[in-house]
């Protein structure tokens, strides 16, 4: 794919600088490069959606940015501090929080232990019912559930738990790898409506989403992946409506 040109950080940001910054990132499991190069910016209150293939590169880039995996080159900045390089308890100290491809949550912990664990590292514990009560208001089947195994959920109600327990980490910026996957068409709206209630609530957020359709339609700004660097860029309504990407990932050509 041809790069669309890039919308001016004035346009996207206000003038501010960027929450996240990612410069010509690297990344290799062994000799295997699985991101070859990309560079890409999130600005404060935005839902920025990273799409493409399976094999892409999407989740690595989100479990770099995690500290789950360190770069070979390249540096991720978030709110002007260098992140990349770091463990991921000292990433999710500084107000990044994800949501991992698959929901990893605890199975053998309740609801409410799951939950309680996201606010781990926060120090203002007398917010953290505060918090909660906001969980609970985004997703009321948790609430009905508090007691119950987090592995006798349903998939779509371990979703809800994984999105949860990310946002009792407060974080400044969320990261959701693929919160759609394996739920049922009318549980995949009430996802993507959650998120679009969490955004409007002040959370920033980076969304990889192979649904790329549902994905566009609710983000501001959009990077298309393509085996481990960026092929295409630009505002999401932008490319909702490029051919190229109509094509190839929303069907609608």
């Amino acid at each position: 794919m041809s790069d669309m040109p890039n919308t001016p950080t004035a346009v996207r940001g206000g003038g501010k600088a960027p929450v996240l910054t990612i410069t010509d990132l690297h990344v290799y499991y062994g000799n295997i490069a699985a991101v070859k190069g990309i560079s890409l910016e999130v600005f404060e209150g935005e839902i920025v959606t990273l799409i493409g293939a399976n094999g892409a590169g999407k989740s690595t880039t989100m479990r770099t940015i995690s500290g789950l995996l360190k770069p070979r080159k390249g540096e991720i900045v978030f709110e002007g501090e260098k992140v990349s390089g770091l463990r991921g308890n000292e990433v999710a100290a500084r107000g990044i929080a994800q949501s991992p491809e698959g929901r990893r949550i605890f199975p053998r912990m309740t609801v409410l232990e799951n939950l309680e664990l996201g606010a781990f590292l926060r120090k203002d514990k007398a917010e953290i019912p505060v918090d909660m009560e906001r969980v609970f208001e985004l997703f009321p089947r948790l609430k009905e559930r508090i007691a119950q195994k987090g592995g006798t959920l349903s998939g779509g109600e371990q979703q809800m738990l994984a999105m949860g327990r990310a946002l009792m980490a407060q974080p400044r910026l969320l990261l959701l790898d693929e919160p759609s996957m394996g739920l049922a068409p009318v549980l995949v709206d009430v996802v993507f409506e959650i998120i679009e209630r969490v955004n409007a609530q002040g959370t920033t957020i980076l969304l990889v989403e192979q649904n790329a359709l549902a994905a566009l339609n609710i983000g501001d700004y959009a990077y298309v992946l393509e085996t481990g660097h960026i092929g295409l860029q630009g505002p999401a309504a932008d490319l909702a409506d490029n051919e190229e990407v109509r094509n190839a990932y929303l069907g609608l050509a």
